[in-house]
């Protein structure tokens, strides 16, 4: 009897470990998701090494694109709500890439902190040409004061657009590289929060101009003073792993005092 309330024990301790720490109230509209490292996006700094992303490949019409900008059609991810006190440290991971190019197709993609109807860019990332920073996106909304972008030079990689959630673009480049296509490889987005409140995270990234050659944002690690507060799928929370620990110890201790009492 002893053995079998250990073993239920463990099990229930193994149990806890699958049940996500915060109920699920993300949303999506387009093409979200949550993928593994390939091609040319890497793992992320920290919290790998799977990620979640937008893309525009299998977006919606008028979806992904910031006021007043514009856009063809993308996709729009929003995090569940979360709260945040002043001072509070809101720190997240990007990685913006793109198939298209030229000043004719300049796709781009965004990030906001939203608390109400109020909205703060934390960051715009844009298809350029020649080498000059991605991030902020040129012809879009200035971002938000007090955020620190590490690295701060955020130039396009050219060519790197081999990425499976980038569908028939992935490894393609309009009009060859040179023209904007490229990724900026991952980049950490940091920002003080100056109002305490519930706060909603948006990512968006959208086509311009067409259709054609599409471009996506990877993202990850999203926290407030150090607490993850939009996990990804398959990548364990430190409190997590401590309740997958205890229900494997307790299943073990439970094994060798079965072993124990056979033996005597």
């Amino acid at each position: 009897m002893f053995v079998k309330n250990i073993l239920g024990l463990g099990a229930v301790a193994l149990g806890l470990a699958l049940v996500p720490s915060q109920a699920s109230a993300q949303s999506c509209v387009g093409n979200c998701g949550v993928a593994a490292p390939n091609g040319d996006v890497t793992a992320p700094p920290e919290f790998g090494p799977t990620y979640r992303y937008v893309s525009t490949n299998g977006g919606e019409t008028a979806v992904g694109r910031l006021p007043g900008v514009g856009g063809t059609n993308g996709s729009l991810y929003t995090t569940a709500s979360f709260e945040a006190a002043a001072g509070s440290e809101l720190v997240f991971y990007f990685n913006f890439i793109t198939s298209d190019g030229t000043s004719n197709f300049p796709d781009y993609a965004w990030a906001s902190l939203n608390l109400g109807a109020d909205a703060l860019v934390l960051f715009t990332a844009r298809t350029v040409t020649g080498g000059a920073d991605t991030v902020p996106g040129f012809g879009l909304p200035g971002l938000a004061d007090g955020v620190v972008l590490t690295p701060g030079s955020t130039p396009i990689q050219p060519g790197l657009t081999n990425w499976a959630q980038l569908g028939g673009s992935s490894g393609n480049c309009y009009q060859g590289l040179g023209n904007g296509c490229g990724s900026t490889g991952w980049i950490k987005s940091t920002y003080t929060v100056t109002t305490a409140g519930i706060y909603t995270l948006q990512f968006g990234a959208t086509n311009f101009g067409d259709r054609n050659y599409d471009t996506g944002l990877a993202f990850t690690g999203i926290q407030i003073d150090g607490e993850i507060v939009d996990p990804t799928p398959g990548v364990p929370e430190p409190a997590t792993w401590a309740m997958m620990i205890l229900g494997f110890g307790l299943v073990g201790f439970a094994a060798r005092r079965r072993q124990t009492r056979a033996a005597a």
